[in-house]
Parts: C-alpha cells; sequence; structure tokens
C-alpha cells in the first residue's frame, strides 16, 4: 500500500552507515583508516579479511552511497565520509575542552541550531 511522502519522510533513517560486523562496516573502518591511501579490491580483502568475492559488490554499494571513491583499480574512502569523520572529531572534542573546563554545553539549545554535515541540501532554513 503506497504512504504519501510526508508519512514518508517521517520514517526514522535506518542509522548513519553499515550495520556493525558487516563486510561494509569491516571495509569502511579499514579505509577510515587509511584516508591518506588508495587500495585495490584485493588490497583491501588481505587486509580485512572479507571474501575476495564480496569486496567488489561492497565498494559499488559504498560508492552508489557516497562512502568511497573509485578510480581505475583503486578505491579510497570519500572526502565526503572524511568531513563527516573530522566534523564528528572537532565536535567531541570541542565538547570535552568545555566540560573539562566546567563549561557544560546546553545540548538541546545546540540541537536547535546544529547542522548536521550528511545533509547535503542546500534548501536550509535560516533565522531571519
Amino acid at each position: 500500500m503506497p504512504i504519501s511522502t510526508d508519512r514518508f519522510e517521517d520514517i526514522p533513517e535506518d542509522g548513519d552507515g553499515p550495520a556493525p560486523g558487516t563486510n561494509a562496516a569491516t571495509m569502511l573502518e579499514f579505509l577510515r583508516g587509511h584516508p591518506d591511501k588508495a587500495f585495490t579490491q584485493s588490497e583491501i580483502a588481505e587486509a580485512t579479511d572479507v571474501k575476495s568475492g564480496s569486496v567488489g559488490p561492497t565498494l559499488v554499494r559504498l560508492r552508489e552511497r557516497g562512502r568511497v571513491d573509485h578510480r581505475g583499480t583503486y578505491w579510497r574512502v570519500s572526502d565526503h565520509e572524511r568531513s563527516v569523520d573530522a566534523a564528528t572529531g572537532h565536535a567531541a572534542a570541542t565538547a570535552a575542552e568545555h566540560e573539562a573546563e566546567d563549561e557544560t554545553p546546553d545540548y538541546d539549545e545546540w540541537q536547535e541550531h546544529a547542522v548536521d554535515p550528511r545533509d547535503s541540501s542546500t534548501d536550509r532554513e535560516t533565522d531571519e
């Protein structure tokens, strides 16, 4: 039975990435650990212990989701994925710094104005 687009938009997403313990999560974790390098499928299979027959299809799915880049026979973590990792790390470090100085941030207030770096839409509402 079809549903309205409004109802579709209200359905929560399944998460922010591959489920832990999956081939996709294992491979993405490996590539994230080496953001300055690109690897062949066989190198990824060897480094992650993912079966070589599963590496190619998994990389294609990760590329379709914007998590990895592909050129020739090489694969690497995408710039977008690296940017999200950097933003997350910066936010965590900033929060830890404030908490260490007994400046507990008001996360509810912050959340009202926070921008999700995974949201690539340019049609954001602004307070004017």
